[in-house]
């Protein structure tokens, strides 16, 4: 499957457009990636713990989202765009949201 940003593919033709497909995840940060990215947080640096965080998260929703595309017999993704929103009270949950455009290209 191919993902992009961009609006086309190079050395491809978009033959058939199949339509927006979508991908979401909503993780929650434990106590303990808490604790440890506040000592990144007072010491300075980056925080591993929530750096992971996003990656898997992003990489569930990316995934989700080519599931989608191949379940409506598309062969690629274009346009795709991903955004990230904390949720919840504490912000304590993490939402990746991630979609495009599923289409057929030869």
């Amino acid at each position: 499957m191919i993902v992009t940003t961009t609006p086309g593919v190079d050395g491809k033709t978009i033959v058939e457009y199949k339509g927006i497909v979508f991908g979401e995840v909503v993780a929650g940060v434990n106590v303990v990636k808490d604790i440890a990215a506040s000592f990144s947080n007072f010491f300075g640096g980056r925080s591993g713990s929530y750096e992971d965080e996003l990656i898997q998260a992003r990489q569930s929703a990316l995934h989700e989202m080519e599931q989608r595309a191949a379940a409506l017999g598309a062969n690629a993704v274009v346009g795709v765009n991903i955004g990230y929103e904390a949720l919840g009270a504490d912000n304590g949950m993490l939402m990746v949201n991630v979609s495009g455009t599923a289409v057929v290209v030869r």
